[in-house]
């Protein structure tokens, strides 16, 4: 089939299977120029592995530091007359190019909050790869299913504590709108904590850890938002931050237990603005994201997933002096977050209409990394070849 983009609001209901391999090799090539990590990950468990970050790490582990990965992610696969998701697209791409390299790479597709993913994920190490020496946590979900209660947790995305009016972006009309949220309800949050904070993060480790399946020294990390002022009251100071916000106390009890394991260690990411399939949800993040990439762009320190997640691999993660703030946060944000940066975002905040739109901010640039994650837009593409939508994981488990 001739596979178009169809967009409805904030998300790409299509997948390009091409484009996303496109995609992932662009990485894949960026990760390959840099060099070699010479003392980074060598057997590797992403838990979020599809998209995003999560691809990100993926991608840094295997071909900057040469690792063997294991990847969990839960993804819709192809029909004959209906695409797969780009998650799926994406993880096809990386295990053909990771094997053609000589790297062990296979994949689960389930629910990675359910015990029996977590127990495949064990089995899997234990059979294949003896254990494993960084746990990289990449989820990002609308509701979790606790494995113990069985209840069903729902994520929002609200203000805590007041009502919210802010500016937003309507992407589909191109045109600035006035965004209004009540605020979360006790319920709302403890919900959002439920799926987005630290508790399926630590009952990963705990699971890993009594199987016998992390090495000693193994790390792992679980990455975060902070942001500024404009994103504070949807982000960092709402629902979402909540749930962040536990994340935080959660890695200090990890931290401990592995430290206790042969001197291992956990460590929660910061990591800057970026356009993913869950950024593109929050309300302010479209106008937000392409007025910093109009300005980071002009000072020339503009970021991506892969660029973000390399250099977090490299300069902190696998460094003896690792960018630390004085939480103990690894830091990768701190170009977006300079008081130069912040100053002119918010200044092109406070002035940009829908007439100026495109003259001062790089929506032009947030609409093509949009298109990006989906797999259209990208150079060397043949978007009007008929290409087949079914395409196969070899190496997947499917729970």
């Amino acid at each position: 089939m001739i596979i178009k983009p169809r967009i409805r609001g904030f998300i790409c209901v299509t997948a390009h299977p091409e484009g996303c391999k496109a995609n992932v090799k662009k990485q894949i090539d960026y990760v390959t120029a840099q060099g070699a990590i010479a003392s980074g990950p060598k057997k590797v468990l992403v838990i979020g592995a599809s998209t995003g970050y999560g691809l990100a790490a993926r991608i840094s582990a295997a071909f900057g530091c040469g690792a063997d990965t294991l990847g969990v992610f839960f993804e819709r696969p192809g029909e004959e007359s209906k695409p797969a998701t780009a998650g799926w697209y994406n993880s096809a791409a990386f295990e053909e190019f990771a094997t053609e390299k000589g790297l062990y790479a296979k994949s689960i597709n389930g629910d990675a909050y359910s015990d029996a993913v977590k127990q495949k994920t064990i089995e899997m190490i234990k059979e294949d790869l003896g254990q494993v020496d960084l746990v990289v946590y990449s989820l990002a979900a609308p509701r979790r299913t606790h494995p113990k209660t069985g209840e069903v947790f729902n994520s929002t995305l609200k203000p805590v504590g007041k009502s919210l009016v802010t500016r937003g972006l309507n992407t589909d009309k191109e045109t600035l709108t006035e965004v209004a949220l009540e605020p979360a309800s006790q319920e709302e949050i403890d919900g959002t904590v439920a799926v987005m904070g630290g508790e399926d993060w630590q009952m990963w480790i705990d699971a890993l850890l009594e199987a016998g399946v992390l090495a000693d020294g193994a790390k792992t990390t679980a990455f975060t938002y902070l942001g500024e002022k404009i994103t504070h009251d949807i982000y960092w100071n709402g629902s979402i931050g909540e749930a962040k916000k536990d994340l935080d106390k959660r890695v200090l009890t990890i931290r401990d237990t592995l430290a206790a394991h042969g001197n291992g260690d956990a460590r929660v990411s910061v990591l800057k603005a970026v356009v993913t399939q869950a950024s593109s949800a929050i309300p302010v993040m479209p106008l937000y994201l392409s007025l910093l990439f109009k300005v980071m762009k002009e000072k020339g320190t503009h970021e991506g997933c892969i660029e973000q997640v390399f250099g977090l691999f490299k300069d902190s993660l696998y460094n003896a002096s690792p960018i630390l703030d004085d939480t103990g946060r690894l830091r990768a944000d701190y170009k977006e977050l300079k008081p130069e940066v912040q100053d002119e975002v918010a200044r092109l905040w406070q002035s940009v209409t829908d007439e100026t739109l495109n003259e001062v901010s790089d929506f032009a640039g947030y609409k093509a990394e949009f298109m990006h994650l989906f797999g259209f837009g990208l150079e060397g593409v043949d978007y009007a070849a008929d290409v087949n939508p079914d395409v196969k994981i070899k190496n997947l488990v499917q729970m």
